[in-house]
Parts: structure tokens; sequence; C-alpha cells
């Protein structure tokens, strides 16, 4: 079986360094908080191009914290996408603020900056852009768009860690950004782990108080805050992936690269487009068929095949039971809708061997007919 994505390879091609990271911080018998996190949170802001990143619990906790670092709450709206993981809105919802949901590009599935304005009201104070499959949003409209509302700027990194906009890295644009370290992400931990990265020293500081109970040095809280922690296991782990990050990344752009030459031919396939000026980095390699039930039949085609595919996301968060009803009946998103329906993510992950996209490719290929 060919998986659609594999933290076990990647912990299998980083055992050694992984092993003994985690023995170090077994022997040194600090858990929480210790020279451990400091030094991943150091190297990541770094390797992000920011002064600041703040660790925490999981990517959720990232752009909830953030948002209620920036004095976001009940009575505000975020403008958001629906075309994301459910974790972006309830992320919104956990501030107290309400989500505003705005339609994606066809081409590239991130927000469209043309439709903020509509979704704009008197009391929308954010946008957060979801940077999804590994590609930015066109930040320049929407932190222009941002800048001329005095509205601030979340940025969703939890899928495009290492992509660049305009030569800069996600994570760098807004007020804030919120990665997400899910085993299967671009860099992985080996349970749950987020960061928030910002360039305010302020921001700063009330992140790192919010994430432990609004503590200052002394421990005593001096606002409410919570419990959201990277633990040094985590931090351990991340910092030795943190290393092959970047190598990684380009064996990602290069597995897409064959993907396209090989099913370049295949017309009724739409392959993963660019947005002018990013670097993408292949969290997903996604394609997009005719209509759904082409996309459910090479589904099935594939796994006859020991192929694993997934769908990001199937059923779009404005129509899904928990929200649902949480949103304006005249809401219709029809592009988010259309596009839930007929993508597909094709198995990418570093350790993908030359061979197996080769037969992911022929496989895909032979379901329309064709030959690679």
């Amino acid at each position: 079986m060919i998986s659609q994505a594999s933290p076990l390879a990647n912990y299998l091609s980083n055992r050694t360094a992984l092993d003994e990271a985690i023995h170090r911080v077994l022997s040194a018998g600090r858990y929480i908080l210790g020279e451990e996190t400091a030094a991943f949170e150091r190297q990541f802001a770094d390797y992000i191009g920011v002064p600041y990143a703040v660790s925490v619990g999981n990517g959720t906790e990232a752009l909830h914290l953030a948002l209620r670092a920036l004095g976001i709450g009940p009575g505000d709206e975020v403008i958001t996408v629906s075309h994301t993981a459910v974790a972006t809105v309830a992320a919104v919802e956990m501030s107290g603020a309400t989500p505003v949901l705005v339609d994606i590009r066809p081409e590239f599935y991130t927000m469209d900056p043309a439709l903020l304005e509509r979704a704009r009201s008197a009391r929308t104070k954010a946008i957060v852009p979801v940077h999804l499959y590994g590609q930015s949003c066109d930040l320049e409209q929407i932190t222009s768009f941002a800048k001329t509302h005095d509205l601030f700027v979340v940025e969703d990194c939890a899928q495009s860690h290492g992509a660049l906009y305009r030569e800069h890295r996600t994570g760098t644009w807004g007020h804030a950004a919120a990665f997400s370290f899910y085993p299967t992400k671009n860099l992985g931990a080996l349970g749950d782990g987020g960061a928030i990265t910002t360039r305010d020293p302020c921001l700063y500081e009330e992140l790192r108080a919010l994430r432990q109970y609004g503590w200052d040095d002394s421990r005593i809280s001096q606002c409410p805050g919570w419990n959201s922690r990277l633990d040094e296991l985590q931090a351990a782990v991340l910092r030795v992936k943190l290393v092959r990050l970047e190598e990684n990344n380009e064996r990602r752009i290069q597995i897409a690269r064959t993907y396209d030459r090989l099913l370049s031919g295949v017309s009724e396939l739409i392959l993963p487009s660019l947005i002018p000026g990013t670097t993408h980095v292949y969290h997903q390699y996604v394609v997009r068929c005719a209509d759904p039930l082409v996309r459910n039949r090479l589904m099935a085609h594939l796994s006859g095949r020991g192929i694993q595919t997934a769908v990001h996301y199937p059923v779009p968060v404005h129509l899904q039971p928990a929200y649902v009803h949480r949103f304006p009946g005249s809401q219709v998103l029809p592009v988010t809708e259309e596009v839930c329906a007929k993508i597909l993510s094709l198995p990418l992950f570093p350790e993908l061997t030359d061979e197996e996209i080769g037969r992911v490719a022929t496989s895909v290929a032979s379901f329309f007919g064709r030959r690679v």
C-alpha cells in the first residue's frame, strides 16, 4: 500500500537523531518549558524570519491565542474561509468572535481577496487567511485591504511551513501567524504541537502569559489565561526535524513537479496552479476532476491498486452539522462547495520513492485510458 501521508516513514528517516533527542530530554529530567522548548522557539523564529515565536499545545490553540492576544473576542467578527480544516473556524469561535466566511479562488483554493469588502462590517476586527495545501494566499492584496480598514491579519500557516510569498516566508506578513506541528505536517511532531510567530514584542509577552494561566515571571496571574504548552519531548523532536525542513520541502516540490510532468497529458484533471510570486511547498498535491462521480470512481480505482488518497476537505465547514445552523441561511459559497466535491489529494511525503510516484501517476492515467 502506498500511503497518502506517512509520519512513520518520516520518523524512520530521522530515527537515530530523534531517538538521541528523546533520550536527551528523558535524561535531563525537565519535561515542560525547559531549554529544548526555548531553543526550538529561537530556531523556529529565525527560520521563519521574525524575532519571536511562542510554542503552544497545538495549531488550533495557536490561532485561538493569537486572536485573544490581539484583543479579539465576543462581539467581533473575523473573516476567513470555509475551505479549510474545521480547526480554523473552531479557533475563531474559541476566541468568542464570530467567523464570517468568504469564498475561494477556484484555481488556487485560497481566499479570494476581491470578496473581503463585501464581508466586512463595522464589527470586523481581523482576517485569517489560510495558506492551504502549502501555498500562500495572495498576501499583498489581503494585507493591503487590512491596512486600509485597520484590521488585524493572523495567518493560518498550519500547512505552509517554509512557503514563500514575494521572497518572504508565510508567518511574516501578518500581525501574528499560527502554525501546527501535527505529525503529517511539513514540520511535524510525534504528537500535537503548535506555535505563534510575530514581530511585535508586546504581543510576544502577552502570548507567553496567555499560554500559561496569564502568569508573570513570579507565577502570578496578571490576566486570565489558558494551559497550552509544547512539551520538551516534542520541542526536541521538532528541533531535529527543523534542520531537514528545507531539504524535505525541496523533495516535496520535486515530487509535485514529477506529478505535473507525468499527468500533464491527462486533460480530464486540473493540476495545481501557482499564485505568481509564491513558492509552494506541497503539503498536499491536489488534483480536481470534472465531477464528483469521476472523483469517487478515481479514488476507488486507486484504492484497488493499493494507493491511498484523501480529500482535503470533503465537506466545507459551513455545511457540516455542527456549523450549518450558525451561519446565515442565505450564505452560499459556490466555488468552495463545487471544489470540495471534485478534489483529491494524491500521495505526497518526502520519503515517497520515484518508483512509487511513477506507480501513482500510471494508475491515475490508466483510469482515464491514458499512458504516462
